[in-house]
């Protein structure tokens, strides 16, 4: 839950596992900006208190909020719990996913794959559906933007490491053709970006602490991204710079 209530003004934006890495970046990022940013994290409240005061340190609004996405009932009280606090939702950064543990196919089990799927396609899902709820003019919302975190997986497969996260990534794409062609005449825009090798605290997690170094060969631009370079991206399709893009998969690779 929430810890108090914040006032003022700005448009209120929810990031699911906003915590660390890219979502922590494009929270921070967010707030710069103007946003009142609820940060949304599943387990490590530590880091999502370690972002809520960098926002607030700079001067910020934000709130951390604790929702495993993957069940109904959590993700549904995260923006509740964001209206409460701040008001009506402008934007959803749907950024919250596992990767899973690396290996083959054959090696994969229906509980590893479950649990990827889970949160990375029926959380999105989810939130997705109650971020429409609440903006969609139909509904008698103002309107808003959806921004999903994809990966460069989705086209590239990820063979013989992580071709179930990719699957899921795939999901991600298509929902998010799918979802701003039906909520486009409802004022809400739906985009995606797609990141490629970026240095956040994911490979070492899955125990893979020199999968960036192995893999950067494969970058036109010869180096791994930064989390902030890819919430630039997710900034500008936020922002009315991108007023006409919707149904946008929009590639932070370095050009791999």
């Amino acid at each position: 839950m929430a810890t108090r209530t914040k006032t003022g003004k700005g448009p209120v934006l929810v990031i699911t596992g906003g915590s660390r890495g890219i979502g922590a970046a494009t929270a921070r990022l967010a707030a710069a900006q103007g946003y009142r940013v609820a940060v949304n994290y599943n387990s490590n409240a530590k880091a999502a208190a370690k972002t809520v005061q960098a926002i607030e340190k700079a001067g910020g609004k934000a709130i951390a909020i604790q929702a495993d996405v993957s069940q109904e009932d959590q993700a549904i009280s995260l923006f509740e719990e964001t209206e409460a606090q701040f008001g009506p939702i402008y934007g959803l950064v749907n950024n919250a996913g596992i990767i899973g543990s690396s290996g083959r196919v054959e090696d994969l089990t229906a509980e590893a794959l479950e649990a990827v799927m889970r949160t990375n396609v029926i959380g999105a899902f989810l939130c997705a559906r109650e971020a429409v709820k609440r903006m969609s003019t139909k509904n008698g919302g103002a309107g808003g933007a959806i921004v999903n975190v994809s990966s460069r997986a989705s086209a590239l497969g990820s063979p013989g490491e992580f071709v179930h996260y990719a699957a899921s990534k795939g999901a991600i794409d298509s929902m998010t053709v799918g979802l701003a062609r039906e909520v486009g005449r409802d004022g809400i825009r739906v985009n995606a970006v797609s990141p490629g090798l970026i240095l956040t605290e994911i490979h070492g997690s899955v125990g893979d602490a020199g999968r960036l170094k192995r893999l950067v060969g494969s970058v036109p631009l010869g180096r791994v991204g930064s989390a902030l370079e890819v919430a630039k991206t997710i900034l500008f399709l936020l922002s009315p710079h991108a007023s006409y893009v919707t149904g946008t998969i929009l590639q932070v690779s370095g050009g791999r």
